[in-house]
């Protein structure tokens, strides 16, 4: 009996040891476990928060709604654009003025927020438009300045000789008359060898170009004497999705309606 409750004891303190030492191996294994698990876990989480760092496809956004009114230095908007336009060219200068074609009113050059007038302070000052125009009657500038609040000119002025940079539209017309005008041989050429088509209008071109300045060459053909008295411009020519064509030598007296030629 004595035996068999010793082999039994045995048995319970042999157990209590597997038990025990199972218990240590699964401490020992699940502290590190633990760790690791952790770790994976901090892992993971700084992964995550990298992914989160980069940039999400970008999602394109319908621009603001335009107000009608701008705020202190803003920008005109289209409204105060057009309501300034209007108001500047009403009156005598509608029907008096001419315009780079030879039509009734004046040419509109650029329209931009004036300056503030130094009298004016704090967030209650007006809003002004510079609105500019070329009269090709009297070949002068006039610079109209409305104020947006009331719609009115507030000034006007008027100057001669003086030649602010070109609108498109008289980048068009003086492309037009390069191509018409006997000078304008070698740009139809040009344009025929790079595209394999007669060049007809300036609406085959990309256009732009600068007032000539006579000041600025040695000698100054006889035509273009009255260059800045009159309106003068070098018209630079590109094919639409081509070549440059050097037409830098040409320049068109809008005034006149003639084309000369430097050197």
């Amino acid at each position: 009996m004595r035996e068999i409750v010793r082999r039994h004891l045995g048995k319970v303190v042999a157990g209590a040891a597997v038990a025990a030492a199972a218990t240590a191996v699964l401490v020992g294994v699940a502290l590190p476990g633990s760790e690791a698990g952790e770790s994976g876990d901090r892992q993971a989480n700084a992964a995550a928060a990298k992914q989160d760092a980069v940039a999400k496809d970008g999602v394109v956004e319908d621009a603001p709604e335009e107000g009608a009114k701008g705020v202190g230095s803003d920008p005109l908007t289209d409204d105060e654009i057009e309501r300034a336009e209007k108001a500047s060219v009403s009156g005598q200068l509608r029907s008096s003025a001419r315009d780079v074609e030879g039509d009734r009113g004046p040419q509109l050059l650029s329209t931009n927020l004036s300056e503030p007038d130094p009298s004016d302070t704090g967030a209650a000052a007006p809003r002004r438009a510079e609105v500019v125009y070329y009269d090709y009657k009297k070949d002068a500038v006039v610079t109209k300045t409305v104020n947006l609040e009331t719609g009115k000119v507030d000034d006007t002025t008027t100057a001669r000789n003086v030649q602010p940079p070109p609108s498109q539209e008289e980048l068009v017309e003086g492309a037009r008359l390069l191509i018409a005008d006997p000078l304008g041989k070698g740009l139809k050429q040009d344009f025929k060898h790079a595209t394999g088509k007669k060049l007809t209008g300036p609406d085959q071109l990309q256009l732009s170009g600068m007032v000539f300045r006579k000041e600025t060459v040695e000698r100054v053909p006889s035509g273009l004497t009255q260059c800045g008295e009159h309106r003068c411009l070098q018209v630079v020519t590109k094919v639409k999705n081509g070549p440059w064509i050097d037409t830098r030598s040409l320049v068109v007296d809008l005034s006149t309606r003639k084309v000369g030629r430097l050197g």
